[in-house]
């Protein structure tokens, strides 16, 4: 099963409490990618880098199986640039700079080569972005995920709402289920936003795991206790990177295998945060994922005996 995949190749500044790096490489489809050729391949990538993207990454991401025919190299233009400082509750961060540089002209384009694929992961971009790459497909895939946040809100709302009409699956934190849906309860905002469009709405809650909500169905998934969070950065795509590469593997887009998918996202994430940037992603092991794995099932398995 081919996952096509659109997000920012960039570089990150990163300061946490634990640490600080000043440039390392970062951005939505860099993290979705490694995450997601764990489980599945061909990734075949959307994005837009500029003459300083290190040629060794996109060496390493095409050694696990990411295609890169739809990576635009400007050669006159640097890549994309953001900076931010993390608080020390981890959950919260300042954002320092934001260069867009090439993102600023980036138009994708669809590669004859990528039509045809089963899943689309649309990362969190412009929505007029995302609506290009699925209006380029001339076959709809079986599984359209799609991730935002409050910025589009604040900017592209109607926009954002013409693409929610169009995918499957889409994925927030609870701070943007709020905002998207103008409710408090999470409930209602889940009711709320699956009337614009999507069957599925996953609701991240970070340190505090995730919710799963399908017509009137709710799953909740924990996030593993962690002795350290080195950097939180990418954790997010990390999560959308483990659950479509989980589905596409299983070919399977049933809500209990969802289920599944949301724990793989999760444990995934769990290692994102343990280095900074996507080291830990490139390090890691179908064992290392195993044992994870089987932490999480020890962290919400339990014996019961009602009298």
């Amino acid at each position: 099963m081919s996952v096509i995949t659109l997000g920012t190749m960039a570089f990150d500044a990163i300061e946490t409490p634990f640490g600080k790096v000043d440039k390392i490489v970062g951005g939505s489809g860099t993290y979705v990618a490694y995450a997601a050729s764990h489980f599945v391949t061909p990734i075949q990538q959307i994005s837009i880098v500029g003459y300083d993207f290190p040629q060794e990454e996109m060496d390493a991401m095409k050694a696990r199986g990411v295609e890169l025919d739809g990576v635009e190299i400007v050669p006159d233009k640097k890549s994309f640039f953001w900076s931010g400082k993390y608080h020390i509750d981890m959950n919260t961060r300042d954002t320092l700079i934001t260069d867009l540089n090439v993102l600023a002209d980036f138009n994708p384009v669809v590669p004859d080569s990528y039509q045809g694929a089963e899943y689309l992961m649309l990362g969190n971009l412009m929505p007029k972005l995302q609506m290009s790459v699925i209006d380029q497909l001339k076959q709809r895939p079986k599984l359209i995920v799609m991730d935002t946040m409050n910025f589009w809100m604040d900017i592209a709302m109607d926009d954002l709402k013409a693409v929610l009409k169009k995918v499957d699956v889409l994925l927030v934190n609870d701070g943007e289920a709020r905002q998207l849906s103008g409710e408090l309860s999470l409930v209602k905002a889940a009711r709320t936003i699956m009337k614009m469009g999507p069957k599925f709405l996953i609701i991240k809650k970070g340190e505090h795991g995730a919710l799963l909500f399908h017509e009137d169905h709710v799953f909740f998934a924990p996030a593993l206790p962690l002795e350290e969070v080195f950097d939180p950065t990418g954790a997010g795509d990390t999560f959308a990177g483990g659950f479509i590469g989980h589905l596409a593997k299983t070919n399977d887009i049933s809500f209990d295998n969802m289920k599944t998918a949301i724990i793989i996202g999760s444990a995934m994430a769990s290692f994102c945060v343990e280095k900074f940037g996507s080291e830990r992603l490139k390090e890691i092991t179908k064992a290392d994922i195993d044992a994870r794995l089987a932490e999480f099932v020890q962290l919400v398995n339990f014996d019961i005996d009602l009298v």
